[in-house]
């Protein structure tokens, strides 16, 4: 399963939105706050709620199905007083938002809420079916591992202010590693991210170590952050959590990493792609960008990528609304804030220079 399409109306900080996603990988950049984690925290909680229906045990009744994407939409969100209603358009006077979207190009979801709604939406289908199978997994910015021993069940018992994509996320790094030998996909993945840790991952009664070749065992708290992150990711395709039916929506992976890490994710991620993986990525970051845009630009020199689309989508304000332009390579964007600024740099030492 692969998202194909979003369109929305007034949603947050958007007025519209009617955008078309690449069925591989897709780069969203823009300055702060311009929607990018908004709308992958929105297509995480609708795929999750389509998920989280196809594993009940029966058929939910339609209020079932709207108080499981009501709940999902609060807990990724959490609006006061869990008010959906407050993720509407902040404008004068009661409004509405209206959402779409659209799977393998041909299967819709659609629901919508009122501004003064709090516990209560409209949707047009059952989610249970809606997809034979997806397994969405969101990556915040910070990570968890580290914590996962006692993080869920703190989660369930008191109302922490951490947002549910952190909790979903420790549930999947709960779970055991399943029997027999690796995949062919599995280990062609885990070979990039191995590459870089120098090492592998266990767990132990809940706890997660690091084990460095010629080193021994760490703690996850004592390692760096950006190596728990890559830890992150390679247990969730040990435990066959991140696999072909994966949507995996990971928001600004360059946090806490060695820019010299950059590359080998982005290798691992093209395999993903190839795997299946459909990849929604936000970032703020050059290297990543690069890479990426490489990757589309040079296809011809890399076999690999024949039969991957990389798709860059860029967000930017204009009066009082956000826009957004895409192509398939850096090139093909008028607006990016990244590029943008590195010009700024350029300039100012350029200034600086000459008046020396």
């Amino acid at each position: 399963m692969y998202i194909s399409k979003l369109v929305l109306n007034d949603f947050m900080l958007f007025n519209s939105l009617n955008i078309d996603f690449s069925k591989n990988i897709n780069i969203i950049s823009g300055e702060n706050s311009t929607g990018k984690t908004a709308m992958l925290k929105l297509l995480y909680s609708a795929t999750k709620s389509i998920s989280n229906a196809n594993k009940a045990k029966s058929e939910l009744t339609k209020e079932q199905n709207e108080e499981l994407l009501v709940s999902k939409l609060q807990g990724v969100f959490r609006p006061d007083d869990d008010k959906i209603g407050r993720l509407v358009r902040r404008i004068q006077g009661s409004k509405s938002t209206n959402i779409a979207i659209t799977v393998n190009e041909n299967t819709k979801l659609e629901f919508g809420f009122s501004s003064n709604q709090e516990k209560h939406l409209d949707i047009n289908q059952l989610l249970r079916g809606f997809v034979k199978s997806v397994e969405p997994i969101y990556l915040p910015p910070k990570e968890i591992i580290s914590a996962t021993e006692n993080f869920t069940a703190l989660y369930y018992e008191y109302r922490i202010a951490f947002e549910e994509t952190y909790y979903d996320l420790a549930l999947l790094l709960d779970r055991p590693l399943k029997r027999g030998p690796n995949t062919a996909e599995q280990n062609k993945v885990l070979e990039s991210f191995n590459n870089i840790i120098n090492g592998s991952i266990i767990q132990k009664g809940k706890k997660f170590y690091l084990r460095v070749d010629g080193q021994g065992e760490f703690e996850m708290g004592l390692v760096s952050e950006g190596y728990r992150k890559l830890s992150t990711i390679i247990y969730l395709i040990l435990s066959g959590s991140l696999n072909k039916n994966s949507v995996l929506f990971w928001d600004e992976p360059e946090t806490n990493m060695n820019p010299k890490m950059i590359e080998p994710i982005v290798q691992a991620l093209v395999v993903l792609a190839n795997m299946g993986v459909q990849v929604f990525i936000a970032t703020h970051d050059y290297f990543l960008q690069q890479c990426f845009s490489m990757i589309s630009e040079y296809k011809p020199n890399q076999p690999m990528l024949e039969n991957i689309d990389v798709k860059f989508i860029s967000f930017y304000k204009e009066n009082d609304n956000i826009l957004f332009e895409s192509g398939p390579t850096l090139l093909d964007l008028e607006h990016n804030a990244i590029m943008q600024e590195f010009d700024h740099l350029y300039d100012r030492e350029q200034r600086l220079f000459y008046e020396v």
